[in-house]
């Protein structure tokens, strides 16, 4: 017997609050803040792009519009994933 296609994701995700300092989104009744000097790539975005939140998978949330793919882990603890730029890879 062959196992049922998987469903949708029924994991809430959406953008709770956006201030000078970061953003606040909220993961299944959990409210996370990103911080812009950890997270960069949503101090520029606009509302639109940072309210436009995909959760394809349980712990992977993905804002398309920003091409921004990030695991729930790396927003719980942000200290085990240091920003490393492209620059220093390239040495």
């Amino acid at each position: 017997m062959k196992s049922a296609k998987p469903g949708d994701s029924t994991s809430g995700v959406e953008l709770q609050n956006v201030s000078s300092h970061g953003i606040w989104i909220l993961v299944d009744d959990q409210e996370h803040h990103l911080p812009f000097e950890q997270f960069p790539w949503f101090r520029e975005a606009t509302v639109a792009q940072l309210s436009d939140i995909r959760c394809p998978r349980a712990g992977h949330l993905r804002w398309p519009a920003l091409d921004v793919d990030l695991t729930l882990d790396s927003i719980v603890n942000p200290e085990a994933y240091p920003l490393v730029s492209r620059g220093m890879l390239e040495s």
